[in-house]
């Protein structure tokens, strides 16, 4: 891991913390039904994507949903550089992103 990704992991712990309070209520039921753009990289434990290069995609189950939410919206406003995640982000509506971090958030529970 490089010092770029242990600062971004830090810059995105402090957005998600700062962000909590400004999240949509997520519903965690609603959350599930809009997971398939994301189970098939981020169901699958230890899976590694090569594109655009070789990366760990990380498990969402159990993490943050103020992360979360971070990291859609830098994903949407093209802060975060991954082609596939910015495709998904920028079709996902603030309510979308919500009840798709409260689902993840309980999933690891």
């Amino acid at each position: 891991m490089t010092f770029r990704n242990f600062a971004d992991i830090g810059l995105f712990a402090v957005l998600a913390s700062m962000a909590a309070p400004l999240l949509a209520e997520g519903d965690p039921a609603a959350g599930k039904n809009k997971t398939s753009m994301c189970a098939g990289c981020h169901g699958i434990s230890g899976f590694r994507s090569a594109y655009p290069e070789t990366y760990h995609v990380p498990k969402l189950g159990g993490q943050n949903a103020g992360y979360i939410v971070a990291a859609l919206r830098a994903y949407k406003a093209g802060e975060r550089n991954h082609p596939t995640m910015k495709a998904i982000a920028s079709s996902l509506t603030e309510q979308d992103m919500a009840d798709l971090a409260a689902y993840y958030a309980d999933a690891g529970k």
